[in-house]
């Protein structure tokens, strides 16, 4: 069986550049095999045997170059591919999204905003892919396998893959991500979910904790049945659950600090005049500082 794909989406910026040392920390792990892919509109056919002062490609081949370059002094014997590709970005990285197991984009920081910044192409992207897309922060690389933090070879007490559950539909393809993911790190998994209360939980002297508590109590069973039969296939991850009286966007903004990925769900199938992304995953890519996986599922 050949090894699966990762691709990382490059552009010459510095996020684009944390992305490839996340997907290379990630091809490594799972053995795969990395994609440096850049698409440019004016990309030039050339013959091979052009001389390097007339290589009108010049520009695009030295993104992917140094891309490359970084990641071997980490990875010295991945499996890369380079790409450039003659296209619009937007089309190449959904193809490219559609051939691998998961496209991996880098996202811009505002200022001290612990926030993402992403172009309409990204985001485009994002809500149109058919497989996961990644999101990573500059400055949020994953350390080598085994080496987890440079004055540590053990992660840290708090280090985790969270997931976002909201238990209104199947998301069989999320819970499969997420489990993967923990179970690929040797990481424990959370599995959040945030339900509101009702109207008649709210008096006028605060809440009613037996309302609160009965809610909390059911959520939690759904929940649980929700991920058992995962937790069954993959015995070797320990797992938390989190239910919060609170809104889904809330309740995962509030508990995934420390996480070293955050996976949450994007329905494949959205009403016509919907965002294509929901308000949870759009609160995780522009609110949550780790790595973000956005997973279409049904």
């Amino acid at each position: 069986m050949e090894p699966e794909i990762i691709t990382v989406g490059l552009d010459g910026s510095p996020e684009s550049l944390a992305a490839a040392h996340w997907a290379a920390d990630e091809a490594d792990r799972r053995q795969s095999v990395l994609r440096l892919l850049h698409a440019w509109i004016l990309l030039a056919a050339e013959a091979p045997d052009t001389p390097a002062d007339r290589d009108q490609n010049a520009g695009a081949r030295q993104i992917v170059r140094r891309a490359r370059d970084e990641v071997r002094t980490r990875h010295p014997g991945l499996q890369i591919i380079e790409d450039l590709m003659g296209s619009e970005a937007e089309a190449a990285l959904l193809q490219a999204a559609a051939e691998s197991q998961m496209l991996v984009l880098g996202s811009r920081a505002l200022g001290v905003w612990e926030s993402y910044v992403l172009g309409d192409v990204s985001l485009d992207v994002v809500g149109r892919a058919k497989g996961p897309v990644i999101l990573v922060r500059a400055g949020d690389r994953a350390k080598p396998p085994g080496q987890e933090r440079a004055d540590d070879s053990t992660p840290a007490p708090d280090a985790r893959v969270v997931v976002g559950l909201g238990l209104r539909g199947p998301c069989e393809r999320l819970l499969a991500f997420a489990f993967d993911a923990a179970a690929s790190r040797g990481l424990p998994l959370q599995a959040v979910h945030g339900r509101p209360l009702p109207v008649h939980a709210y008096t006028p002297w605060g809440i009613d904790p037996d309302a609160e508590k009965e809610l909390t109590k059911e959520a939690d069973i759904e929940l649980r049945d929700a991920i058992r039969p995962w937790c069954e296939r993959f015995p070797e991850v320990l797992v938390q659950q989190t239910v919060l009286p609170e809104s889904p966007t809330r309740a995962l903004v509030q508990t995934v600090f420390g996480a070293e990925l955050l996976a949450v769900g994007r329905r494949l199938h959205r009403p016509l005049l919907a965002p294509r992304v929901g308000p949870v995953a759009h609160a995780a890519i522009h609110h949550v500082a780790c790595p973000v996986a956005v997973v279409p599922h049904d």
